[in-house]
């Protein structure tokens, strides 16, 4: 897919940016003077990490009260970013949450897929407190190339400001911004939880998109409020059931490969050899039951017996099916000390550089991700 491309033009030209949204290595500390949050400004620590051996993972969304209570008794307002999926809760605090409101919390995430919570005190609890919050929704995951906060390698740093001889470059070979993927999806055990935190942002501009994988593999009637359950409710096909059970079958090869090489090129640090791992097309959720298709344009180097070509037609046709379908889709807008929490396993996202002057280039953004690893996916049952 062109959108994993490694684009270098001649040798005395620069490396095209493999994410725009990111930077890739040090600028010798030369931050904007008027960042807003100067210790999560990212740094490059020369630390190397080992492959991630096989862990136990129990899912804290299946412990929880499918009422919520823990959770929604501190909530003042409950909004729907669309019917379907996507849900901002006013009024709570994180820092306020108990265990039990944890779970209940991950369980929203599995059944809503994108949590938002505005306005939190969260974002100034510090990188200690945040790291040891998102612990407790799976293992800690580190980043192979990107900046992180100093000290604290589980942080995935998105900065951006200015840089427009990088946006120019970009778009002379690209056309456009948005790379649609699931995070670190090859990983034998990828995240199942994603956090993001606006520490800084444009007025307007800069949204993440969501995509259903989902409901793009089959759509279902929506739930009661008073039932979280999927399993029995009736399904409408996206896909034709011929195609579903072909697809059902399939194993894909996702792969680290393409940005070590992008990151290695550009003179940025690598703190991890490059990773490939085997995992369905289809995967099962183990919270909500349901078939995601597990997919993205990122990380995918090929389906597992089968012609680069034949491949290649499968994944082009449902990453755009998932794509173009804004009917399965939500859009964040971020306001300040904005937190998401997202479900990595039934969406895909991309970010939206729309937030580009002329004159300077991209205003500022800023955002900390940190990612808790989960299961290894669930094919679906033979």
């Amino acid at each position: 897919m062109s959108a994993t491309t490694t684009v270098r033009v001649s040798e005395t030209e620069p490396v095209v940016t493999y994410d725009i949204n990111i930077p890739y290595k040090s600028e010798d500390g030369k931050f904007p003077p008027n960042i807003k949050y100067p210790a999560y400004a990212p740094t490059w620590d020369p630390i190397w990490f080992g492959p991630l051996p096989p862990f136990e993972f129990e899912d804290p969304a299946l412990r929880a009260d499918k009422a919520k209570p823990s959770l929604l008794s501190q909530v003042t307002a409950v909004e729907q970013i669309t019917p379907r999926m996507g849900t901002v809760l006013r009024g709570v605090q994180l820092t306020s949450l108990t265990d039990a409101a944890k779970d209940e919390l991950a369980l929203l995430v599995s059944e809503r897929k994108i949590v938002a919570f505005p306005d939190q005190d969260f974002i100034d609890a510090g990188p200690e407190y945040q790291q040891a919050f998102m612990d407790y929704f799976g293992k800690r995951n580190y980043q192979p190339v990107s900046g992180s906060v100093k000290g604290y390698p589980g942080f995935h740093i998105i900065h951006r400001d200015g840089n427009k001889e990088e946006i120019d470059a970009f778009f002379q070979q690209k056309a456009t911004s948005c790379l649609w993927h699931q995070d670190v999806s090859y990983e034998c055990q990828p995240p199942g939880y994603v956090m993001l935190g606006l520490l800084d942002g444009p007025k307007v501009g800069g949204d993440t998109i969501f995509a259903a994988a989902d409901d793009a593999y089959e759509y279902v009637h929506m739930p009661s409020p008073q039932s979280s359950l999927y399993h029995s409710l009736e399904m409408i096909s996206r896909l034709s059931p011929k195609f579903r059970a072909f697809i059902d079958t399939l194993f894909v090869k996702h792969s680290s490969a393409n940005m070590i090489k992008h990151t290695r090129l550009a003179g940025g640090l690598v703190r991890k050899d490059p990773v490939t791992n085997v995992h369905p097309l289809v995967r099962v959720h183990p919270v909500t039951g349901r078939r995601s298709i597990f997919l993205n344009g990122e990380f995918i180097t090929g389906i597992e017996d089968m012609k680069e070509l034949e491949g290649q037609k499968i994944t082009e046709f449902l990453l755009n099916h998932m794509v173009i379908a804004h009917d399965i889709q939500a859009r964040v807008r971020w306001s300040p000390k904005t937190i998401v929490m997202f479900d990595n396993r039934s969406t895909i996202h991309t970010a939206s550089v729309d937030y580009i002057d002329e004159e300077h280039g991209a205003q500022a953004r800023h955002i900390f991700r940190l990612a808790a690893m989960a299961e290894k996916p669930v094919p679906v049952p033979v």
